[in-house]
């Protein structure tokens, strides 16, 4: 007769649960070793390929990782409705704000010439409302405030200074990704957007009504351009 496999006792005397590979994988791709530095390069590689392709291969990479929805801030609201409100109501108040005093302080163009090409243009409404309400709103949400604020999390831990600097952290980043289709006042803008929505993610842990406030603040911006209004709000304040 073949003897029984050898059980792991542990100290209390009691069988510890199995290791299986699933388990492996999953304690690789939290932690910061080669499976994960990989995890880490395909989903920031993925974002310049397909909107939101890197915010879909961050919720792959929670559920392959066994990480807790919440820790990515996909935490159930309250109140849908409450979060759709203040998520809109926000993203309008603040874009409006921006772009009649904030971003004139700073010395910006009045036009955005990224996407002043939107102005008046119907045929491009429909792929400019996916890329703001799919890319920006989900994607770039999960990606930079969820998925970002759990990764820095696990290396500088939970303290006050360490969520400061991690909002710190990604807001440049969320502003750098800006530069190559906005330049520098895209940029300016990017990291101040960071620095309001990572603060709120850091006080609150949820994303749903920041990505709500994230799509509002770009159908805001979007319909001044169509309507091509500019000038004239970027002159509300300051004539």
């Amino acid at each position: 007769m073949s003897p029984e496999p050898t059980k792991l006792i542990s100290p209390g005397g009691a069988s510890d649960p199995p290791f299986d590979a699933g388990d492996r994988v999953a304690a690789g791709l939290r932690g910061f070793g080669a499976l994960g530095i990989l995890a880490i390069l395909i989903i920031l590689a993925a974002n310049g390929l397909f909107v939101p392709l890197s915010a879909i291969w961050v919720l792959v990479w929670a559920r392959l990782s066994r990480t807790p929805w919440r820790e990515i801030g996909y935490v159930r609201p309250r109140s849908w409705i409450g979060t759709l409100t203040i998520g809109i109501a926000l993203g309008i108040a603040f874009k409006f704000l921006m772009k009649a005093i904030v971003m004139p302080l700073l010395g910006a163009d009045p036009i955005n010439h990224a996407f002043h090409y939107l102005a008046g243009n119907r045929p491009a409404l429909p792929a400019a409302l996916y890329a703001m309400i799919v890319g920006a709103g989900f994607g770039e949400e999960t990606v930079f405030r969820g998925w970002m604020f759990e990764r820095f999390g696990k290396l500088f831990g939970p303290g006050a200074w360490a969520k400061t600097l991690i909002v710190l952290l990604t807001s440049a980043l969320f502003g750098l990704a800006h530069y190559s289709l906005q330049g520098l006042s895209g940029v300016e803008q990017a990291m101040l957007t960071g620095l309001v929505f990572g603060t709120i993610f850091a006080v609150t842990g949820r994303i749903f009504m920041l990505m709500v406030a994230h799509a509002a603040f770009d159908l805001t911006a979007l319909a001044i351009i169509y309507w091509d209004l500019e000038t004239k709000v970027a002159h509300l304040v300051f004539k």
